[in-house]
């Protein structure tokens, strides 16, 4: 029982110090891109990552409007889970409407570095861990900073630099409100979905992308991007 604690206190401790580190210093690769590998060397697939870390000067201020529209728009104000809009999910599934997710960016953040996709309660604890512990550490700049440039956005694309390379041949700090709409419309299934080659679904989307991203500019919800 010893070993046991042993081990498990240094897990914690590791998965800590990791959080912290990744404060300061770009993440040379994530849980999510590790998987994507594995899951291309399983099934004998090609797999080619495209990763392009730029820091949040090279970002433009579009992009973390748009995420945060289409995403999570209490983002400065919660601290790490959006209760309100976990009720409004636990009430649609009890109604019968369709299931929908209430994941905040800190979250996604979390899963992204650390964790894997899918569901499971093994996950969604560990999910938890690591969110309470981005919050507690990182300023809410930062959770951004990292999500942007980790989030999946094409089948191997991850980040917006090479997003916005891939689909719109321009680079992240020169992207527009539109454009990034489009990126933020996809993020719900950016391997199913289409920035560059948009469906109906994906530009309809991108419209009430932009329609909130207008709403929230210089809002207490967006407050703190203003000297983005």
């Amino acid at each position: 029982m010893r070993l046991v604690w042993r081990v498990a206190a240094c897990w914690l401790a590791a998965t800590v110090l990791a959080v912290l580190a990744l404060r300061f210093v770009p993440p040379p690769i994530t849980g999510v891109m590790i998987e994507r590998w594995l899951t291309a060397r399983w099934q004998r697939q090609e797999f080619a990552l495209d990763y392009r870390w730029r820091s949040r000067d090279r970002l433009a201020g579009s992009l973390p409007l748009a995420v945060i529209a289409a995403e999570d728009q209490r983002f400065f104000l919660h601290h790490g889970w959006d209760r309100e809009a976990i009720a409004d999910a636990v009430a649609d599934a009890r109604s019968g409407k369709k299931l929908r997710g209430a994941s905040t960016i800190s979250q996604q953040v979390a899963k992204n570095l650390f964790l894997w996709t899918g569901r499971s309660w093994v996950r969604k604890g560990l999910e938890t861990w690591f969110t309470f512990w981005l919050e507690q550490l990182w300023p809410k700049e930062r959770i951004l900073e990292v999500y942007l440039n980790v989030a999946e956005w094409g089948d191997g694309i991850f980040g917006a630099e090479a997003a916005c390379r891939r689909h719109f041949a321009v680079g992240a700090d020169r992207i527009d409100r539109a454009r990034a709409a489009r990126l933020a419309a996809v993020l719900p299934s950016p391997r199913r979905l289409r920035a560059d080659r948009p469906s109906a679904y994906v530009l309809s989307r991108q419209d009430e992308i932009l329609r909130q991203m207008n709403h929230l500019a210089g809002s207490v919800y967006a407050e703190p991007l203003r000297d983005w």
